[in-house]
């Protein structure tokens, strides 16, 4: 049963901020990601909401081990809004809190990962390289400073994110559903975005008709563009589906059956 009476303090953020900050990175695996370490940031919150040894806290743990992978400079907005809802809703909103980390993953991976990993780095880098190579010392602070900033913002996020969901979900319940599946939809066109972008397979056989050459691929991107690397995500969602079915066989059948394929000239070597 879910502990309605307990609210999250500023310790809770605190521990939620350092897991987060220390060991976010630590539970990553090539099957579900940032899965276990999402689910380890909030556990011990957790288990102040649902109480210790609880159905409802069995639950929510198989909830938030499902696949999660985002940038780490903007993870903890996710969670904040997540606990807030949890705090209040309970494990009836197990699916809202689901299809909150699919919708806001894939965005907030871009621009996270766009701001923090790549735009400061190459800015303030570059701009302390040059004072350092110039013999001014100051360059070294610039940077140093730069870094405290960022983990002052990831560190503020949280409760800021907290209170947020709080008012979500005081003043905004009706629309908990319509957020619920806006939040799903805009998780199914981010895979789809994902799709057309990071899957880069092509069809290399060329049939032969007379003395005409057909090329499979360029007629198929006539019908519809990526259509081939959409369907091998299916395949591999159906797959999935089977019995005994683990996502580490899935990438072993398409590792080989890609390179069989490869071999005998019927898909591309890109």
């Amino acid at each position: 049963m879910t502990n309605s009476k307990y609210k999250l303090t500023k310790k809770d953020f605190n521990q939620v901020n350092r897991r987060n900050l220390f060991t976010f990175q630590l539970g990553w695996n090539y099957e579900r990601m940032q899965n276990t370490s999402y689910l380890y940031t909030v556990l011990p919150q957790l288990r102040k909401i649902y109480g210790d040894d609880t159905e409802d806290l069995k639950e929510a743990m198989k909830n938030h081990t499902q696949f999660f992978n985002t940038s780490n400079f903007f993870n903890t907005i996710i969670t904040g809004t997540n606990l807030a809802i949890e705090e209040k809703e309970g494990i009836e909103s197990k699916e809202t809190v689901a299809g909150i980390k699919v919708g806001l993953m894939g965005s907030f991976a871009a621009i996270g990962d766009s701001i923090f990993a790549a735009l400061l780095p190459a800015i303030f880098g570059a701009i302390a390289a040059n004072m350092a190579v110039n013999g001014n010392p100051t360059g070294i602070f610039i940077w140093i400073a730069v870094n405290i900033g960022v983990m002052y913002f990831r560190w503020r996020q949280l409760e800021f994110a907290y209170k947020e969901g709080v008012t979500l979900v005081t003043k905004m319940q009706s629309k908990l559903s319509a957020l619920t599946d806006a939040a799903t939809l805009l998780g199914v066109f981010m895979v789809g975005a994902l799709i057309a972008t990071m899957i880069n397979i092509k069809i290399g056989y060329v049939a032969q008709i007379g003395d005409l050459a057909v090329n499979i691929q360029d007629k198929i991107d006539m019908v519809l563009p990526k259509l081939v690397p959409a369907g091998l995500v299916g395949l591999v969602y159906w797959l999935l589906g089977r019995k005994n079915m683990t996502a580490t066989r899935a990438i072993f059948i398409v590792l080989f059956v890609s390179v069989a394929l490869s071999a005998l000239g019927v898909i591309a070597k890109i």
